[in-house]
């Protein structure tokens, strides 16, 4: 008999389940490299930053994959944070405010930014200025990635997280016997339905991640034309 009908007896459905879950997880974590590597090409470009792009490694298990994106996403944080502070530090009270005044016109925000970039590196484009006043001004840095980041970090510790990359197109029998050595066969079903969850909740942070990234890079696009 074969292991996963041991597992699941009474639905062969839900063989099929944990290889879906695997090809989902797959999915979603490339589309997660590759807006990264774009936002990241922004930043190299436009704001004098030197992040060096990333790339699924298909020999390498969930986990080590997902430490690869929090760190180029942890970079980036690191980024914004410190044209933050040197927004903070060259700009008066007042003009430091109004970048993250809601009521305050964009035009006017990416004016205010502009200068500062300026006395940063003695010139600086409109396009700059926009990108900074987007990644400062949104929601970017405090939630989206900063969720997205807890949530990799959840998935890379979670019972499938030490399951290698290629193993996801080779069948169900070669991800559960590669999983058996951490858990159980009682408790498998639960930690995939854990999964499940952490899963579901990647899925709808990183397409708030990608959507912030895609409404920069468009913007980009249509000062550059």
């Amino acid at each position: 008999m074969a292991l996963s009908d041991l597992l699941y007896p009474d639905n062969p459905k839900r063989k099929q389940e944990l290889i879906n879950l695997h090809q989902e997880l797959l999915d979603c974590m490339s589309a997660n490299f590759h807006a990264t590597n774009e936002l990241a090409g922004v930043l190299n470009k436009h704001l004098g930053c030197t992040i060096t792009p990333i790339e699924m490694r298909e020999s390498s298990t969930v986990k080590e994959n997902c430490e690869i994106i929090i760190q180029v996403m942890s970079e980036i944080q690191h980024q914004v944070q410190k044209i933050d502070s040197d927004m903070k530090e060259k700009l008066e009270p007042v003009l430091y405010q109004k970048l993250y005044d809601i009521k305050e016109p964009e035009l006017e925000k990416i004016a205010i930014a502009q200068r500062v970039f300026s006395i940063i590196f003695g010139e600086a484009t409109s396009t700059a200025a926009m990108v900074a006043i987007k990644l400062l001004s949104s929601n970017f840095l405090t939630l989206t990635v900063s969720k997205l980041i807890g949530l990799l970090a959840a998935i890379g510790a979670s019972v499938l997280g030490g399951v290698s990359i290629t193993i996801i197109g080779l069948g169900l029998e070669m991800i559960l016997h590669a999983i058996l050595g951490a858990v159980e066969r009682s408790q498998l079903l639960t930690a995939v339905r854990s999964y499940e969850k952490h899963l579901a909740e990647f899925k709808a942070a990183s397409e708030k991640y990608q959507r912030a990234i895609h409404e920069v890079t468009s913007l980009v696009r249509q000062q550059v034309q």
